[in-house]
Order: C-alpha cells, then structure tokens, then sequence
C-alpha cells in the first residue's frame, strides 16, 4: 500500500456502531424512532427523536409518575380501593379481567398490576383515582410539552376518560397516548437521578418497572437489569427504560410503528429491530 493511500484511509472517519442502529431502521419495514442517551456521560444518539409517536402502553409510564406525584399531593391515597366489576373490565394484556367481580384493590396494587403486566383493567381503574388531566398536568410541570394521556383503554366503540387533550384533533389517530423518545427518556433520566416525585419515589418507580414481565425488546439481548415499559399494538411495537449496563446506564426510547404484518408472536420484528437496536447502543453509548 502506497503511503499517499495509507494516509486517505486514516483520514476517513471511523464506522459507528450507531451507523448499523440507522442501517436497521432503513431496512425495517416500517417507522422507526429513537432516543438514547448515557446517563452518565450525556452521549447520545438519535433518529427521529422529536416525531411524536402513538405510545401504546408506554404512557404507563406517566401515569405512574402521575399517581406518585398525586400521593405525594394528598390528591390520592395507596390504600384507595377501586373494586371489580363487569362493567369496568377491558380486555387486552393483564388478569384482572378474569378476576371474580367484587375483589376490591388498592391503588398501590393498581399501578404494579398496570407496569408489572401492563393490565389495562387496572390501568383504567388507576385512571379513576388520577385522571388523565392530572397526568398531563404533571407532565406540563415537568417540561414534557408533546407527552400526553388521552384516553381510558376501550371497552367498547365509545372511548372513556378522555381528556382535554384526547379532544385535540392534533392528537386524533394517537389512542391512549402521544409522545416523543426524546422526552420519554427525559422522564427516565429524572427518575434515574431522583428528580421526579423525590429520590425515595423515583427509586421505586425504576424498581417497579425492573420487575415488569414483558421482556422481548430492550431486555432480551442483556443480562443486566433493564427497567422498562413496553407497548404493543396490531402495527406497532415500542419501549422505554434505562439498561444498567456494567459500563454505565443507557435510557433508550424506541417506536417501530407502521408495520404491515400482524404478529403477535415474542418474534415480532418490531421486537427484534428494539432488541438489536438497543444492544447496539448500549455497546456505542457506554462502551462494550
């Protein structure tokens, strides 16, 4: 090799990991938006990190940094009880649909059965004790301009709970939730540095979502504690949550919408482009 070619092929710019995180969106078929960033450092990583997104089961989490917010206001109380009935069971992921009519739960049950198996029975019976105008006040407070509860969970063609934002036509197509990954990950950086609530409240919120029992996109390729929400619908899948990398902890938000194919099977592909993704970055952003 030449001394003059030696010194074009140092000047090139090293490839980046990330470079394969734009190269698996390009192939996807469908959406992809993402935000990550190293909680540590500050190093971060995007695309389309300001689109707002339908965020399916994602806006759990707000809610539940909604009702935290509101025990802490007096506004609600963890031994509040919402009790079962016909009525008010949806169906969709979760058990309390199938639990017998008249069991009576507190709140501080609620809001696991919501984030620990993103129950939609129980997230609408959490949304009878903080309404979704409470959650976007509290996200309005926090800075989360597009970060949005705008509806209960359907039980039917008539849509319930919904709030003054839900009635925004700018948010119509967005079902229970609109967002951004770019400020889905703001709200993880403060719960990670116990500036939502207080340190003792976002603590516990991030223990809460560790234990969540959907494991097939940010935690599937990682052997560390990954403390997340996911969200799935027909054509979408999406989540959010830090990664406690050995090396340091990664807050990553991912939406794969638009997808053509129906599968609800734990190989998704929206599932496998979250997981590949997010190993990745984790890699890039905190250093394998």
């Amino acid at each position: 090799m030449s001394r003059s070619l030696l010194l074009i092929l140092l000047a090139l710019p090293a490839f980046s990991q990330t470079d394969r995180v734009r190269e698996l969106a390009s192939k996807f078929d469908g959406r992809v938006s993402i935000f990550a960033k190293n909680l540590k450092t500050g190093a971060t990583y995007e695309l389309g990190a300001d689109t707002r997104v339908n965020t399916a089961s994602t806006i759990k989490l707000p809610i539940l940094i909604g009702v935290y917010t509101a025990v802490q206001a007096g506004r609600a109380r963890w031994t509040d009880t919402s009790e079962l009935t016909k009525d008010n069971k949806v169906g969709g992921s979760g058990v309390l649909g199938e639990m017998s009519d008249g069991v009576k739960i507190p709140l501080r049950d609620l809001v696991r059965y919501m984030m620990l198996l993103s129950d939609n029975t129980g997230t609408n019976l959490v949304l009878d004790h903080v309404t979704a105008n409470e959650v976007n006040a509290v996200m309005e407070k926090l800075g989360m301009k597009q970060t949005r509860s705008l509806r209960k969970i359907l039980k039917g063609s008539v849509p319930e709970g919904v709030s003054e934002a839900g009635n925004d036509p700018a948010n119509k197509g967005f079902g229970i939730g609109v967002s951004t990954p770019r400020e889905m990950v703001a709200l993880l950086e403060g719960l990670y540095k116990g500036e939502i609530v207080g340190k003792e409240a976002s603590a516990e919120m991030l223990e809460i979502m560790k234990k969540q029992q959907w494991r097939e996109g940010l935690a599937r390729r990682f052997d560390v504690d990954v403390a997340d929400k996911p969200g799935a619908l027909d054509h979408l899948r999406s989540d959010v949550g830090i990664v406690y990398a050995k090396t340091g902890p990664v807050a990553i938000a991912i939406t794969c919408d638009g997808m053509p194919k129906v599968d609800w099977s734990a190989d998704n592909a929206g599932y496998l482009l979250i997981a590949d993704a997010a190993k990745i970055l984790v890699d890039e952003l905190a250093g394998k």
